[in-house]
C-alpha cells in the first residue's frame, strides 16, 4: 500500500482503466467512511459522504499532483465532502465545555485507561470519540489511529502544521473532559493515588 502502489493504479485509471481505481475504493474506503462517521454522526450520512468522496476523487484524479501520498489527498477530499455535508445540513454540532484541565489530570486519565481491559477501553474511546466535535473527532482519528503526521494533517485540512498542534492539544483536552465524565470516579480515584 504505498505511494507508487497507488501510483500504479492511478495511472491505469487515468489511461482508460477504470476498473483500476476499484483497488483505491477498497484500499481506502473504510478509513473514509470511519473518518465520514467521526464527523457527520449518522452511518447512512457516512455512506453517502464516503461514495461522494470516491466520486469527486475519481472526477478530479488528473489533479492529482502525487506531491503527496494518495491517501492524504483522497482523506482531505473526504474532509472537504464532509465539511459540505455539515454546512449543507447545518446541524449544530453538540460542544464540549474544556475544564481546566492540568496536565497531571490528563495523564491520570491515560494511565486509568491503560488499566482497564483492552475491548472495554476501546469501546470507552469509541463511545467518547461520538460525543466529541466533528473535527476533533476527525482530527484524534487521524492522529493517533491512523498516525498520520502533522505535516500530513495540515495538508488534509488546510493550515498550518502550528495550527493542527493546537487543535489536536484541544481536541485531546476536550476527549479528557468527555473521558472524565464517563469514566466511573472510583477508577480514577483508584488509579490516580498512583501516579
Amino acid at each position: 500500500m504505498t505511494n507508487n502502489n497507488d501510483q500504479h493504479y492511478i495511472n491505469k485509471v487515468l489511461q482508460g482503466d477504470t476498473k483500476a481505481f476499484a483497488i483505491l475504493v477498497n484500499r481506502y474506503m473504510d478509513l473514509i467512511f470511519t473518518l465520514a462517521l467521526r464527523m457527520v454522526k449518522n452511518r447512512e450520512e457516512a455512506e453517502e459522504v464516503s461514495q461522494d468522496t470516491f466520486i469527486k476523487a475519481y472526477k478530479s484524479l488528473t489533479k492529482f499532483k502525487g506531491d503527496s501520498k494518495f491517501s492524504t489527498w483522497v482523506y482531505r477530499v473526504g474532509y472537504n465532502t464532509c465539511l459540505d455535508r455539515l454546512k449543507k445540513n447545518k446541524r449544530t454540532q453538540q460542544t464540549v465545555a474544556i475544564d481546566e484541565f492540568t496536565e497531571h489530570k490528563i495523564k491520570i486519565l491515560d494511565n486509568t485507561l491503560e488499566h482497564m481491559e483492552l475491548e472495554e477501553r476501546k469501546q470507552a474511546i469509541q463511545d467518547c470519540l461520538q460525543l466529541l466535535p466533528s473535527e476533533d473527532g476527525f482530527l484524534i482519528t487521524l492522529y493517533y489511529f491512523e498516525e498520520l503526521s502533522l505535516e500530513e494533517i495540515s495538508k488534509i485540512i488546510n493550515v498550518t502544521v502550528n495550527n493542527v498542534k493546537v487543535k489536536i492539544f484541544r481536541s485531546r483536552k476536550k476527549l479528557a473532559t468527555i473521558l472524565k465524565e464517563r469514566l466511573e470516579p472510583e477508577i480514577i480515584e483508584d488509579y490516580g493515588g498512583r501516579y
